[in-house]
């Protein structure tokens, strides 16, 4: 895993307008257990948006390797966590990748992961999400075809609005070979195993 670490400037900046919020909520950002929280905010802030300061397509290059390989490769049951670009609340769930090499690429399975964080951690919409990881990939790597699946659970609509607790939102988006039903078929049934 990488280091972090935030910027003191954006830190003080955000800071200045947690503790102003805090205020506005009736709260006393003097007390103690508030005393330290917009610097901790601010830092965390800049923690869970770093996806703004990376560049998944060079994640992926920086393990190609060249390989005579055509069949599906998955990637599934990638944990994230990110924050809905509406409410600030955070959705959290399951990313499933596949992509099936062109006879010339492929690339390191943990960097797959890591391009899952980096749309993950931006201010984002599930749809939008899925979509990013999908075409960076298939941009990336030029494969025959790529399939992503994202489970999550949204606090935006558990915490507040519709309070459904239970509640599991799954996006899906594909390219090329995924077009073919069976393909997607059995992509799908290699997730659910």
């Amino acid at each position: 895993m990488q280091s972090f670490t935030p910027d003191n400037a954006t830190t003080q900046q955000i800071a200045e307008h947690i503790h102003a919020i805090l205020q506005l909520l009736g709260e006393d950002p003097q007390r103690q257990g508030l005393q330290r929280t917009p610097e901790r905010v601010g830092k965390a802030f800049q923690y869970v948006t770093k996806g703004y300061h990376e560049n998944p397509e060079a994640i992926l290059r920086s393990a190609l390797f060249e390989a005579d390989y055509r069949q599906m490769v998955v990637v599934r049951n990638i944990d994230f966590y990110s924050l809905c670009e509406h409410h600030l609340l955070p959705f959290f769930g399951k990313v499933h990748v596949a992509y099936i090499p062109n006879g010339k690429n492929v690339t390191g399975l943990s960097k797959i992961a890591r391009v899952v964080d980096v749309f993950a951690r931006r201010l984002q919409i599930q749809e939008r999400m899925t979509t990013q990881i999908k075409e960076c990939i298939q941009k990336t790597l030029n494969p025959l075809g790529v399939m992503v699946v994202v489970e999550a659970e949204h606090l935006c609509m558990q915490m507040r609005g519709a309070e459904k607790q239970h509640s599991i939102t799954t996006t899906s988006d594909f390219t090329g070979a995924f077009n073919r039903p069976e393909t997607r078929e059995e992509f799908l049934r290699l997730i659910r195993e």
